[in-house]
């Protein structure tokens, strides 16, 4: 028999006051190219514990087959559950009662016209059905600032990107 689901504890909330970043989960998720031999056309991503095995495929918009879950979709479900999760949490802290809430988030992949790259923007849409308008305002406020994919995406993210010796199979 299976433990039941549960929402984290709301411990999490209390501020952390280390010099150094504390680690309190870590994943690593390996995409390899595919039949096309191209991550993002025919990949696989796999996650370091094997609980995500997703086939990618590039979306019809951008020239592709269509038919599979794209990089935009796995960081617009992380997003919109991690600010989900966020404000459960937080509304549990205030003692508010949510119900049928939902978080959707759109994100969008196009040409950057700053350096006529590319670039990504999120849109966030919450439901707080019941709720008064006030605090419902004041709730998605505070998730905001709260969320570490909206801190994410208004400071950045600390990223190192390194070439793995040839020989290195981990």
């Amino acid at each position: 028999m299976s433990n039941p689901l549960h929402p984290p504890p709301l411990t999490l909330l209390e501020k952390y006051r280390g010099k150094e970043g504390q680690t309190l989960y870590s994943t690593t998720v390996t995409v390899t190219g595919g039949t096309a031999g191209h991550g993002r056309a025919s990949g696989i991503a796999s996650s370091d514990d094997g609980q995500l095995a997703v086939e990618l495929r590039l979306p019809e918009e951008l020239g592709g087959p269509g038919g599979g879950t794209n990089p935009e979709q796995l960081f617009a479900a992380g997003y919109a559950a991690c600010f989900h999760g966020a404000l459960s949490l937080l509304a549990a802290r205030a003692g508010i009662a949510l119900a049928n809430t939902s978080v959707d988030v759109t994100v969008r992949f196009g040409r950057d016209p700053v350096d006529g790259l590319f670039v990504l923007t999120a849109y966030t849409r919450v439901r707080l059905p019941g709720l008064e308008r006030e605090l419902a305002e004041q709730l998605v406020r505070e998730t905001e600032r709260f969320t570490p994919y909206t801190k994410m995406a208004r400071q950045g993210i600390e990223n190192v990107v390194a070439l793995a010796a040839p020989d290195d199979t981990d």
